[in-house]
Parts: C-alpha cells; sequence; structure tokens
C-alpha cells in the first residue's frame, strides 16, 4: 500500500503563492502516476494537474494553466504543486493522488475514479 501525506497549505491575498507538498511512504517504487485535485464547498472534486512515470508528461486545467506547475521527484518520493498568481476562487481543500499504472501509453488520467491513493487534503484559502 502507498500513503500521502501533504502539507503547505494556508492563507494567502489574491496574487500570492504557495507551494503544496506530498510524501509518499509504504511499498513505493516508480511506477506512479501523480495528480492534484481541489474540491471547493458544494462543488464536486475536479482536475488541477497531473504528471506521469516519465517525469516529463504533463497536463493542466485551463483555470490553472501557465499559473501553476506540477513536478515530481522518485527518488524522494515526493510531489509538489507550485501555484502563483493564486486568485480567490482557487480557494479549495487541494489532494494529492497517485494511479497505479496498468499500462505505459503515456495517458493522463483525470478523473479522481481513477486513482488509487489519496492524501487527506490541504486547505488553501486565497483572500480577495
Amino acid at each position: 500500500q502507498v500513503q500521502l501525506v501533504e502539507s503547505g497549505g494556508g492563507l494567502v491575498q489574491a496574487g500570492g503563492s504557495l507551494t503544496l507538498s506530498c510524501a509518499a511512504s509504504g511499498r513505493t517504487f516508480n511506477s506512479l502516476d501523480w495528480g492534484w485535485f481541489r474540491q471547493a464547498p458544494g462543488k464536486e472534486r475536479e482536475f488541477v494537474a497531473a504528471i506521469l512515470w516519465d517525469g516529463e508528461t504533463t497536463d493542466y486545467a485551463g483555470s490553472v494553466k501557465g499559473r501553476f506547475t506540477i513536478s515530481r521527484d522518485n527518488a524522494k518520493n515526493t510531489g509538489s504543486l507550485q501555484m502563483n498568481s493564486l486568485k480567490p476562487e482557487d480557494t479549495a481543500v487541494y489532494y494529492c493522488a497517485a494511479r497505479k499504472i496498468r499500462s505505459i501509453s503515456g495517458r493522463i488520467y483525470s478523473t479522481p475514479k481513477d486513482y488509487d491513493y489519496w492524501g487527506q487534503g490541504t486547505q488553501v484559502t486565497v483572500s480577495s
């Protein structure tokens, strides 16, 4: 099993920056895709960004493209989401997630049910 622990959330003003981190432990190895999702009150969990096992292939939601950067360090079993130019509409609980690789296709999965492991979530609040 894989356990994911998030950190780095907090309160910032619009235009500010935060970096979220996710540490993996347990039976980890370089066969996981990483994703970040967020969920605001009263809304469904939505895709934010993902990075594949190769550490190169990435995808971003249109609402965060150009402002957020996803990365991973397989040697340290960590992932991160750098968030710049934050907006009030970015306010949500952010979750890191990992998916077991079933095939080496290069496909990026962007729905929550496609992921196997989840962090506990960290609150990001952006004030206007």
